[in-house]
């Protein structure tokens, strides 16, 4: 029933494409989502979006795949990209949770030819990204860039929507930020703008990552919608050392400032210290050793040849971009209530586009 009721809700166009959230223009974006999903009885119980599909890329890499939607009345492009699906390999994207730098190389056969592709996701030496998300990124670009640039010559497009949920999300992350450094680097043409919709995306990367992007959407370009209801934005798990800091911190110094306290008291603060740093520092090394190295090899059954950076030795994840919360209220309970065996209750189209409404 309220598939249903979704589907008779009357549509508002969004605006012209400018900064600033817009909830029909974030709308439409959910629309289009729920149709990238690719399961045609789902898309059914919503609306039709204004923009027209173009382009369905074939399955890449661990089952990634994205979309090309056009609109000519308000002459803009969507790139969404797909979430997770029931396809073990996509979840196997998901667990690859180690940290790689945020820019290097990745290698893969491609036709049977090794191929070494760079990649940049952000320019702090600092930034780290999440080693799934980042090669999934990278084994959709070349298809996105060639279909993108195909568009804008045939239609004269400059304004494009980067948008996933979910998994997709995450991945949406990385394309803008990828995107806006080819532009950066004159590979895509300078006119070109970017907006960017992350729908009930987990965390991409590290501190030094996100104030990377920041900085380059904080004037209205970039957002990460969430359901507060919803697990997903939640994973996956931060583990902060002091490894993580800026190099000018007070802990460069600890050993130096308890030297100089009494006897007992510099035992008492080692004891403490250590207490506080081994743990972080041995959950680190066991992330990378299960979500890294050891999920590393089921990933390079999958795809051939991979070859990936060595590991950033930090896993400690953050909220990336401009958060726009959806907080549920009791009427959204009734609709949606809570349930421990309904794991995705709360995450899927259905319940964002119902807050969304609420807007």
């Amino acid at each position: 029933m309220r598939y249903l009721l979704l589907a008779l809700l009357p549509f508002s166009a969004f605006a012209q494409f400018n900064p600033g959230f817009d909830t029909d223009e974030y709308r439409e974006m959910l629309l289009i989502l729920a149709r990238t999903a690719d399961d045609e009885e789902y898309a059914a119980n919503f609306p039709e979006p204004e923009h027209q599909l173009v382009y369905r890329s074939e399955p890449i890499g661990l089952d990634n795949q994205w979309d090309l939607w056009y609109d000519d009345v308000h002459h803009t492009a969507v790139i969404s990209v797909r979430g997770t699906t029931p396809n073990p390999d996509s979840w196997l994207l998901n667990f690859y949770a180690a940290m790689v730098p945020a820019q290097g190389e990745i290698s893969y056969e491609v036709d049977g030819e090794l191929q070494t592709y760079s990649y940049k996701y952000a320019e702090d030496e600092d930034a780290a990204v999440h080693a799934g998300w980042a090669l999934g990124t990278r084994m959709m670009l070349n298809d996105i860039m060639r279909e993108s640039i195909q568009l804008y010559y045939q239609e004269d497009v400059t304004d494009f929507y980067i948008v996933g949920h979910s998994q997709g999300g995450a991945i949406a992350y990385l394309l803008t930020a990828q995107m806006r450094y080819l532009q950066q680097d004159m590979m895509l043409p300078s006119e070109w703008r970017f907006k960017t919709y992350c729908s009930a995306a987990p965390k991409p990367g590290n501190l030094y990552f996100a104030y990377d992007y920041e900085a380059t959407i904080q004037n209205g370009w970039g957002f990460n919608v969430v359901n507060s209801a919803d697990w997903v934005p939640e994973v996956p798990i931060s583990i902060q050392t002091l490894e993580d800091f800026n190099g000018a911190n007070p802990f460069v110094h600890i050993d130096d400032m308890v030297e100089q306290q009494s006897l007992m008291n510099r035992i008492g603060l080692w004891w403490v210290l250590r207490k506080l740093e081994r743990p972080t520092e041995k959950a680190q090394e066991n992330y990378e050793s299960f979500l890294g190295n050891y999920i590393n090899r089921d990933v390079s059954e999958k795809i051939a040849g991979l070859m990936m950076p060595e590991y950033f030795p930090s896993n400690n994840y953050v909220r990336v971009g401009i958060q726009i919360v959806l907080h549920p209220d009791s009427a959204y309970y009734n609709e949606f209530p809570e349930d421990p065996d309904v794991i995705f209750r709360h995450h899927i189209i259905e319940p964002y586009l119902y807050l969304a409404e609420q807007l």
